[in-house]
């Protein structure tokens, strides 16, 4: 066997114009399969870089490309599978370094494994596993320092159809990368909360947690979102620029808040999966600031200083915990 090394203009890997964000738009594995096919020649393939095919300018895809490369790439050529090797041996239930009982799952879903990856879990970057879900390509996780011949079972991300027992919570991931604002005083009429978070959103910053609280006067309401805490000051700045379209009576902030999220397709058949974690955490005196739910996760905003607590309990609650 004889190795070819491409670079993704080569491939050619077509993305869009947003260097240093670029997304793929389509990659031609046909001359990769035939050099195979041909003269048995191994692909050796530099990610994270792509070409803008109308410009011919070189590309790159920002954080994660390298990940969203292979699983593009197998995608492509129509691949069995992608094994990805990092700095860990698999998909844990939550991070070992928090909880010494958290194990490694054997198999996860696409659909719970792009949860995990937005809301915190650090294994892999959330486009490569979108491309994975949208192609529905097995992709293993395993460890970089495995022998390649002989490597342990790492953790397949696949349809939730492949996975024999499904738990009603599969992981328990957080995110500290959290700031909350709110706002106290908001007149309650028509547009108001389009006036918010327009700026916002023009400015490209992500607002995640939203809850409104209207008061009894039924004429001011409070609103309360989190934005990423490196957008923090720039969200406060934007908001205390639209006052005079948005008279608040008053603006209040932290960033020393986390969010914990729980994941798992079980709770799509479930009931009182939120509600049990609820109970165990005000047992433990942690007090919710905002919770957020969907069909396969819920996600609660806490103080900071309860993270390791919190996502300690949710973890036995759930029955995450190993034997060991």
């Amino acid at each position: 066997m004889q190795a070819r090394s491409w670079q993704g203009w080569q491939i050619p890997i077509k993305t869009s114009d947003a260097h240093g964000s670029a997304r793929i738009e389509a990659i031609d594995g046909a001359e990769i399969v035939k050099r195979f096919s041909e003269r048995k020649e191994v692909a050796v393939i530099a990610g994270f870089q792509g070409i803008h095919a109308a410009t011919g300018r070189v590309t790159t895809l920002g954080r994660g490309g390298s990940d969203t490369s292979a699983v593009a790439v197998a995608a492509a050529i129509k691949a069995d599978r992608c094994d990805i090797y990092t700095d860990v041996d698999g998909v844990y239930t939550t991070d070992p370094r928090v909880v010494h009982k958290a194990r490694r799952l054997d198999r996860v879903s696409f659909e719970e494994m792009l949860e995990m990856a937005s809301l915190g879990a650090k294994v892999l970057q959330v486009r490569s596993v979108e491309v994975a879900m949208v192609h529905r390509v097995p992709t293993y996780v395993r460890s970089s320092f495995d022998d390649p011949a002989d490597p342990k079972p790492g953790t397949l991300i696949c349809d939730e159809e492949d996975i024999v027992e499904q738990q009603v919570v599969t992981g328990i991931a957080f995110s500290k990368d959290e700031a909350q604002i709110t706002l106290r005083g908001v007149p309650d009429r028509p547009g108001i909360a389009a006036s918010i978070f327009m700026p916002l959103a023009e400015a490209n910053i992500n607002v995640d947690m939203i809850i409104q609280v209207v008061s009894d006067d039924r004429e001011t309401t409070d609103l309360t979102f989190t934005v990423p805490v490196a957008e923090f000051a720039k969200a406060k700045a934007i908001i205390e620029s639209e006052r005079p379209v948005v008279p608040y009576a008053e603006l209040n902030g932290t960033t020393d808040v986390v969010k914990i999220s729980a994941i798992g397709v079980g709770m799509r058949s479930h009931a009182g999966v939120a509600a049990k974690a609820f109970k165990a955490l005000s047992e433990k005196g942690v007090n919710i600031r905002a919770i957020t739910t969907s069909e396969i996760k819920f996600s609660v905003l806490i103080d900071a200083e309860y993270t390791e607590l919190a996502v300690r309990t949710l973890h036995t609650l759930y029955g995450l915990d190993s034997a060991a």
